[in-house]
């Protein structure tokens, strides 16, 4: 998952961990003996960083020549583990190759047909003349366009790259990376076909033009990496508009992970939502989005912190999203920095920036404390050091145990809506995909180290679509029920 709010406080130090994010292939020649390999792999555990794979690829009487690949923390450190290889005696370092780069070499989606064209026959079907036919049917009836065409299974992953991941305003083209790996996620783990629409435009009333004039490609529009608040208004605005599903994931994706999550680490503890309070750390897009959805689930008391620090009733000049937070949190009105707003809290989630806390922060909250640490890659506090204190910690890394990440959520969400042909995502889809996801781990396996399920997990994305096309249903069939009836015809 990625950091979407954004906060300040006194940074504090920390020791970075290595992640395959930073994978690098070192090819090295190295001179041949029994304890030639072993060398190699100490030298690199010695520099910090983590061995993940050594293939031998060419060898002779003098000389071994292998690709020892691990994970660093960051570019300077694969430097130095670079470095370290080129200290060793004997050892001969001939090319270091970026494995993030190397994989991203030309895109990662392509456009693959569904149809053959090998013949004439096919080609007067799937072209002219015959497509004409397709086309003045859906003329006749817009909505055969769901049957006929890609709509029914096409999401639009729509971005201004006004906020990329935790990096800011780095622009489309910058955006675009992760735009393509969003639609291989989707298609990975729902199904369903999606394309990146990355807006060389920042303007709210242009990006809620330009999408509503795309819009009747798709089934659905999935929003990303646009910064708050305008990603608030230009998603209002569009479900007004529209009449397919709009869908912001940075907020509604991140809040029915981190619900789910939060429900199964409750079951843990023995604790109701109830009965915790909680402190949000970030009151931007995500942040936002999941108080919102912890108050409609009944949580006991929320605290929402940001730049400003604790959001309470004292402050002025607030936007509209704001206030709305001061108007149905921080019961007590606290007003205090974010070291002293988790004194006694039971939950702290943070979706904002890195090292904003240390271990002792972390023991000062209640009994039985739960910690979710979602910056990446750093999060809000060093999660080894929250375990010492809290009973369960969760962060949105991949190589730390309860990761909440978003690919548990939107390709489930928009299987389902898909499926159901929904006109809208509303708030009790949201809700039955979090607990669609909780159920999947299952009470006999819960622990503190598993509160979520593995994204490689095939029943997730299924059991959520099923949870959320349900809901769909049933609201179709609500508002059928609701409608005047049809007058009785005449004899």
């Amino acid at each position: 998952m990625k950091p979407t709010d954004s906060t300040k406080g006194d940074i504090v130090p920390t020791t970075r961990l290595p992640s395959a994010g930073y994978s690098i292939t070192v090819r090295v020649a190295v001179i041949a003996d029994s304890s030639a390999i072993g060398r190699l792999t100490t030298a690199v555990g010695e520099a910090g960083a983590i061995v993940t794979a050594v293939d031998v690829v060419d060898s002779d009487h003098l000389r071994v020549v292998a690709d020892v690949t691990c994970d660093t923390a960051d570019s300077a450190h694969a430097d130095q583990v670079v470095k370290a290889l080129e200290a060793m005696d004997g050892v001969e370092v001939r090319k270091v190759s970026d494995r993030t780069f190397l994989l991203h070499l030309g895109g990662k989606i392509e456009v693959t047909s569904k149809v053959n064209l090998k013949t004439r026959d096919e080609l007067s079907r799937a072209y002219t003349p015959g497509v004409a036919r397709v086309c003045q049917a859906i003329a006749d009836n817009p909505e055969d366009a769901r049957r006929l065409t890609i709509k029914r299974n096409t999401v639009a992953v729509v971005t201004d790259g006004s906020a990329v991941l935790g990096l800011g305003n780095l622009g489309p083209a910058a955006a675009l990376p992760v735009m393509e790996g969003k639609a291989a996620l989707f298609k990975r783990f729902g199904g369903v076909d999606a394309w990146p629409v990355c807006l060389d435009t920042q303007d709210t009333e242009e990006i809620i033009k330009i999408v509503k004039a795309i819009a009747p490609v798709y089934g659905g529009i999935n929003l990303e990496d646009i910064a708050a608040p305008r990603c608030f208004e230009i998603e209002a605005r569009l479900r007004e508009m529209l009449d397919i599903p709009v869908f912001h994931d940075d907020q509604h994706g991140t809040a029915i992970c981190v619900l789910a999550a939060l429900t199964n680490a409750l079951r843990v503890v023995g604790k109701k939502l109830a009965d915790v309070k909680v402190v949000v750390s970030g009151a931007g897009a995500a942040g936002t989005a999941i108080m919102k959805l912890l108050l409609r689930q009944g949580v006991g008391d929320v605290i929402a912190y940001d730049r400003r620090g604790a959001l309470h009733r004292d402050m002025a000049g607030l936007g509209p999203d704001w206030q709305w937070l001061v108007d149905n949190t921080n019961k007590d009105n606290y007003s205090g920095d974010l070291p002293g707003a988790i004194v006694g809290a039971d939950v702290f989630i943070g979706v904002s920036a890195p090292n904003l806390l240390v271990g002792d922060d972390i023991a000062r909250m209640a009994p039985n404390a739960i910690v979710f640490a979602l910056a990446n890659p750093d999060p809000e506090v060093d999660p080894r050091e929250a375990r010492k204190h809290a009973a369960v910690v969760a962060t949105g890394r991949s190589d730390q145990p309860n990761q909440i990440n978003n690919v548990l959520a939107f390709p489930g969400v928009f299987r389902g809506m898909l499926d159901a042909q929904a006109k809208e995502f509303t708030e009790e889809m949201a809700l039955a995909a979090a607990m669609a996801i909780a159920d999947v781990v299952g009470e006999e396996k819960l622990n503190p180290s598993v509160i979520v399920p593995s994204v490689f997990d095939p029943r997730v994305a299924p059991a959520v679509a099923a949870a959320v096309r349900a809901v769909a249903q049933q609201a179709t069939t609500s508002s059928v029920l609701d409608s005047d009836p049809a007058p009785i015809p005449e004899a």
